[in-house]
């Protein structure tokens, strides 16, 4: 028989005593190259097992000390790899049911000793031997994996063999950046890594694909640009198949190769940033051995010298485009580099550069000189021109006018931009016209004479003035908007000089503009530009130096004015008289020569003229010369402002000195200035105040408006006299006036609710508007509240009392009710009567007050007036009376008698209680009846006791 390659080099132990374990180990011998070990008791075997390595156990049943079940328990302790195999001679169920249970890896049946038990058991034993051994080359590939797979530089995915994840390691996590949960089970080219872009899921899938048909594959994937911190992962995919060859998985490994795809790029960018920069730098390298003989020409050498590398090789060695004697050469040896070397050199055109070159000993390849040459012929240009524009900005400075400041500029252009044409515009913002102010004699011969231009934007100056925009022509003859087509300019430039004006330069040959002569040109027209601010500003703070000064004149003579109005407040304060008023506003005008001449007058109504009631100053019979007519225009400033009840201010009375009589009579006088104010007061005129000046312009704007003031003052004060000497009369004249008027609140009201309203006096006045009483008849009380509500004039009703359809209401109206405005002017509105057809007024005026200023006052109210009868009363005891009690009230005392008065409280029976009284006036009843006892109290005492204090 031929032997056994699976247990070849085994190690076997064989455990027991009978017959059939010697018989095996025989044929292990000869059938086999395995190391066989023979022992007959289990404690024995134990101590084979812990001391050495075993390939396979064989094991029979019953053993010295214990059972082969026993030391098959044992060993399972320690390892479930080594293969056992247990057999009896005497096997039974129960036997066979206990091995496997203690993890037994074969159980053979013996009866006899024969060649085919012995031949079975070859078999076995070499079957358990060859799973021991797969199992083991199976874990110890489980263990590489484990290590490759837990490799923290590597990420790795494994994948089933339809393509779907199943294993991901921590760097491949890290590397998702996603739930691993919610990805397993998902195709792997499905990852949200690199799903996000079409092109390399399509990669992954592909790579998956050869995989899955058992090849290889690897493919470089990226994260989309604009994904922040996007990396470059590097995967490679391998099958993997079982023994029969069948694919079982797919193992995917990732390295992240961002940092190397970075320095690869970063590298290249580098390498084609330098063959730029060589290919467009300005500054030229030159390389040469000693002999001057070009080892090293840089690619960028036409810019200079406009030769190609080739051609400059051709012109020899480098002195031959340098010059000779260009550095010392000890020099050179000693310091190893020579900066700032300056020449001259000629280009391939022709043309002469100026050359700053610096010179360096070096070692490359075969070169030891190194010149690097860079081009300044711009900048000694620029250098020459901004010499010449410092002096040009110095003369700016002591240029005092626009037109100076034009002529520098002409002048100085052919020394800044080498061009001899050149003019400049001003603007003339009167006409809105470019004027020119200056031009050199070549742009005269260029051009011919430069006309003016509208700021309209249809020619090249105007077009960039209005557009602030500098414009800049190789040849302007290609301009649309060029005016003159005959003009031999070629070259030219328009720049706009802020808001003053343009500045023009050119040449007769095409492209005289470079980049130096462009820059200076602007540098040249910045400068001018803020020459000619300097110019505007000083001009305009000697303007305002000017103004400055008159208006503090304007301000002391304001302030003298000011200082006149007090003394003039102070003294209407303590005058007691009308003449004393008019008297002393006219003396205080005057006084000091703050005018020349003051009077006051009032109108005539019989003869349509201004009557002098007072006045001061230097009057030289002035008011004996005219004669005041009231008119709107072409007479006095007196008539105009009485016609008008306005402010007339004539300035300059020398004006129109033929047109008006007046004029002549004042000038002969000095009147050069005349203001005349209307004495004016809750619409009611008291005269009118006309103040002369020696001065044109005397009363400027704010004097105006503060001697306007100073008549309302006036005005006012008047009427407080008029006010007090209507208190100490007794005399009055009773005024009935039977009026049409629907704004009228009572009227209003009557008409609507179809009733007969009637109001006796009672007014009070809070701070929330004015309260009226009005007796209600002809109507249900109820009915002519709800129509009042529903007025706008009206803020609020209260029914007083209530006596079928008589009773009293209480309306707070929205606006002044007109017995006030009457008490303003010293007149008492006694009574008023409406019904739905008409409405008659009875109003009491002392003889101190002029009964037509009441009329007049009447009449401006009310559309409709008609006067019906007019009647002289002495009320000197019932007036002394009323007068003394009202003094000993406060306000809340009367608001309180006269709504309990007009609720009947004092009608017997009485129609309303205290209770209902005190409700009306949101006050408690204590409250009421202490103010009601207060007020009879005062009552009785100024009826029967005038010599009793009031309390």
């Amino acid at each position: 028989m031929a032997s056994s390659t699976t247990i070849l080099n085994s190690s076997v132990l064989l455990v027991g005593a009978s017959n059939w374990i010697k018989e095996f180990a025989d044929i292990l011998d000869v059938r086999t190259e395995a190391t066989i070990q023979t022992v007959e008791t289990g404690t024995t075997a134990l101590d084979v097992f812990h001391s050495g390595i075993l390939d396979c156990i064989i094991t029979e049943y019953t053993l010295d000390g214990m059972t082969g079940i026993e030391l098959l328990k044992e060993i399972r302790t320690e390892t479930t790899a080594l293969p056992v195999i247990l057999g009896t001679a005497s096997g039974s169920e129960a036997i066979a049911s206990e091995a496997i249970k203690a993890g037994v890896t074969d159980y053979v049946t013996l009866t006899e000793s024969t060649d085919q038990i012995q031949e079975e058991l070859l078999d076995r034993t070499e079957h358990a031997v060859r799973s021991a051994q797969r199992s083991a080359t199976q874990r110890e590939r489980a263990r590489q994996f484990d290590a490759i797979f837990n490799d923290s530089r590597t990420a790795t995915w494994v994948l089933d063999p339809d393509g779907l994840l199943t294993r991901v390691n921590q760097t491949a996590r890290e590397m998702i950046d996603a739930d691993v949960e919610t990805v397993v089970g998902e195709p792997f080219w499905a990852l949200p890594w690199w799903s996000q872009s079409a092109g390399t899921k399509s990669d992954v899938q592909q790579i998956v694909a050869k995989a899955l048909n058992g090849s290889f594959g690897n493919a470089v994937v990226a994260q989309p640009s604009h994904v922040e911190d996007s990396r470059v992962i590097d995967l490679s995919v391998r099958p993997v198949e079982n023994e029969r060859g069948d694919l079982v998985s797919i193992v995917v490994e990732g390295v992240d190769i961002t940092e190397r795809v970075d320095l690869e790029r970063n590298l290249r960018q580098s390498e084609k940033l330098h063959r730029v920069t060589l290919n467009n730098m300005t500054d030229t390298v030159l390389i040469t051995d000693e002999a001057g003989e070009y080892t090293y020409v840089c690619p960028n050498v036409h810019f200079i010298f406009g030769y190609t590398a080739e051609e400059i090789r051709e012109l020899g060695t480098i002195t031959n485009l340098l010059g000779e004697d260009l550095f010392d050469r000890d020099e050179l040896a000693k310091n190893g580099v020579l900066k700032n070397i300056e020449c001259t050199a000629t280009d391939k055109a022709g043309r002469e550069h100026t050359l700053l070159i610096n010179v360096r000993e070096v070692a490359i390849q075969d070169g030891t000189l190194l010149y690097s040459c860079r081009d300044i012929t711009k900048r000694k240009q620029r250098e020459d021109a901004l010499a010449t524009l410092q002096g040009t900005a110095r003369d700016f400075l002591y240029a005092e006018t626009h037109q100076e400041i034009a002529q520098h500029i002409v002048t100085d252009t052919p020394g800044v931009l080498n061009l001899n044409a050149s003019a400049v515009y001003l603007f003339d913002a009167d006409s809105n016209n470019l004027r020119p102010a200056a031009h050199s004699s070549t742009m005269k011969a260029m051009n011919g004479p430069l006309p003016t231009v509208h700021a309209d934007g249809e020619t090249l100056p105007s077009y960039s003035f209005v557009e602030d925009n500098a414009l800049f022509f190789d040849d302007v003859h290609q301009a649309e908007k060029l005016e003159n087509r005959a003009t031999d300019l070629r070259s030219a430039t328009y720049i706009p000089l802020g808001n003053h004006g343009v500045f023009i330069a050119g040449s007769d040959h095409v492209g005289a503009f470079d980049s130096v002569t462009r820059e200076l040109a602007d540098l040249l027209a910045a400068t001018a530009e803020a020459a000619l601010d300097r110019v505007t500003r000083e001009s305009r703070l000697r303007e305002q130096d000017r103004t400055l000064q008159q208006q503090n004149e304007q301000l002391t003579s304001l302030n003298r004015i000011n200082e006149t109005i007090r003394e003039i407040d102070q003294a209407l304060v303590q005058a007691e008289t009308r003449e004393e008023i008019e008297h002393t506003v006219c003396d205080l005008l005057t006084d000091d020569d703050r005018f020349k001449f003051a009077w006051i007058g009032t109108v005539n109504p019989t003869t349509d003229t201004v009557d002098p009631r007072a006045w001061a100053g230097s009057e030289q019979g002035y008011l004996d010369s005219q004669s005041f007519t009231v008119a709107t225009s072409g007479v006095e400033p007196v008539g105009q402002t009485a016609a008008s009840n306005e402010v007339t201010m004539v300035t300059n009375v020398a004006a129109g000195l033929r047109d008006e009589l007046w004029r002549k009579d004042a000038l002969a006088r000095d009147f050069l200035s005349v203001l005349s104010i209307p004495l004016l007061y809750n619409d009611l005129t008291y005269g009118v105040l006309t103040v002369y000046a020696t001065t044109q312009d005397a009363f400027v704007e704010t004097a105006n408006t503060v001697l306007a003031e100073l008549g309302e003052t006036i005005a006012s004060a008047l009427s407080a006299i008029e006010r007090k000497n209507a208190l100490l009369t007794t005399s009055v004249t009773r005024v009935e006036f039977a009026i049409d008027d629907p704004t009228f609140v009572l009227s209003q009201l009557a008409q609507d609710a179809a009733c007969t309203l009637s109001y006796q006096g009672g007014v009070q006045q809070s701070t929330e508007g004015s309260y009226v009483f009005v007796t209600v008849e002809d109507a249900p009380v109820e009915d002519v509240a709800k129509t009042a509500s529903q007025l706008i004039a009206i803020d609020d009703v209260h029914q007083i009392s209530a006596n079928g359809e008589d009773g009293v209401l209480r309306l707070r109206l929205t606006q002044p009710f007109f017995a006030l405005e009457l008490a303003d002017h010293g007149a008492i509105f006694r009574e008023a009567t409406a019904d739905p057809t008409s409405t008659t007024l009875v109003i009491e005026i002392p003889d101190s007050i002029d009964v037509r200023t009441i009329t007049q006052l009447v009449r401006e109210t009310f559309s409709t007036v008609e006067l019906r009868g007019k009647q002289t009363l002495d009320q000197a005891m019932e007036h002394d009376l009323y007068s003394k009690f009202l003094d000993k009230l406060t306000d809340r005392q009367l608001e309180v008698i006269q709504t309990a008065y007009y609720s009947g409280f004092f009608e017997s029976p009485r129609e309303s209680t205290g209770e209902d009284v005190a409700e009306t006036l949101g006050i408690s009843p204590p409250a009421f009846y202490k103010h009601s006892r207060t007020v009879q109290r005062k009552l009785f005492a100024t009826l029967f006791d005038e010599e009793s204090r009031s309390f």
